[in-house]
């Protein structure tokens, strides 16, 4: 994870859609929106919470739209979570895996979306594990982008249910201390939310072993703790990274069970909390290393709103690059 601010031109551009909020034509990070942008995003997820809890779970919002779901990296929770959200809204869907595109005989990404879109696409969601792959896709075609995962760069929708699931619990994010424990280094996860929750008024702070916090780390504004206790200590909010063992080329740490002694929010290290935590997490979760199965199971957890929380989130995104706006949603939500 590099701590460079490289803006990416697509995510600012305001070229079509995003209803005004000047999100431009795509959503590829959080680092260029401001705190405003971002909350006006929270605000148009929460009346789509409600179509979820009914009996027929869909609007003709995006009645007539076509979006591609491009996942080049496994998925489980991101994949699904757009999937619910699109079919929603009643757009219609095409999942293209890496396994089961033209990339595997040496298409390139440009080429398999613009083969895409002279089928008359609207939109792609797109998860590839090379950083800047959502922009320079963005960049290339006139349908919408939204990043669902580039490499180690950002994860904005992730960051979006983490920020909604953090205020619906307090009220607000400004002033809530965040701590985010694990593989800082590796997490795309941890970038999303640094910017965002920092654009939205919280506090932020990371720990972790040396060898996972990202050098200068700092000039983004958190604070560095060197103990689990002391996170625990500080913050109202953990947010629990797993190990990123497949982007691991190299021995960043002892063993697993020497980290989960150090490093593992456990029951016994939430207990002696100063004051009332809440725990998130993004899953996968490596129950036992990063987090203890009484922790992600117990009273302090969020995990399962977040995953409420991410059709929601994914559902405003669509809505917002589609041309709405966030003091439409609530009309939109009855299919008006």
């Amino acid at each position: 994870m590099s701590v460079s601010r490289e803006g990416s031109t697509s995510a600012a551009r305001a070229n079509g859609g995003s209803g005004g909020l000047g999100l431009g034509k795509d959503l590829t990070g959080l680092e260029s929106l401001t705190g405003a942008q971002i909350e006006a995003i929270l605000d148009t997820a929460e009346p789509f919470k409600e179509i979820s809890e009914r009996r027929i779970k869909k609007v003709p919002v995006l009645r007539g739209k076509t979006i591609v779901n491009l996942f080049f990296e496994p998925s489980t929770r991101t994949r699904i979570s757009f999937e619910f959200a699109e079919k929603r809204l009643s757009a219609d869907t095409v999942y293209i895996g890496a396994s089961g595109s033209s990339v595997q005989k040496g298409e390139s990404l440009v080429d398999t979306a613009r083969n895409l879109e002279a089928m008359r696409i609207d939109m792609v969601v797109i998860r590839h594990g090379s950083s800047g792959a959502a922009a320079f896709l963005a960049d290339r075609i006139p349908s919408n982008v939204v990043n669902a995962g580039d490499g180690q760069h950002e994860h904005p929708t992730q960051g979006l249910l983490d920020l909604l699931t953090i205020r619906d619990r307090f009220g607000s994010l400004v002033g809530r201390r965040v701590c985010i424990v694990g593989d800082i280094l590796h997490s795309r996860v941890a970038r999303s939310n640094i910017w965002g929750l920092l654009a939205c008024g919280a506090e932020v702070a990371v720990c972790g072993p040396k060898t996972l916090i990202p050098l200068g780390i700092e000039e983004l504004g958190v604070t560095v703790l060197s103990r689990v206790e002391e996170a625990i200590e500080w913050a109202d909010v953990l947010y629990v990274l797993r190990l990123q063992l497949e982007r691991m080329s190299a021995g960043f740490i002892p063993s697993l069970r020497e980290y989960n002694r150090v490093f593992g929010v456990s029951r016994a290290r939430l207990e002696r909390a100063p004051r009332e935590v809440v725990v998130l997490h993004p899953g996968p979760m490596n129950r036992g290393v990063e987090i203890d199965s009484d922790v992600a199971d117990g009273p302090w957890s969020l995990i399962l709103p977040q995953v409420t929380n991410g059709v929601a989130v994914r559902m405003a995104v669509l809505y917002l690059l589609a041309g709405g706006s966030p003091e439409l949603a609530e009309a939109a939500k009855e299919g008006a």
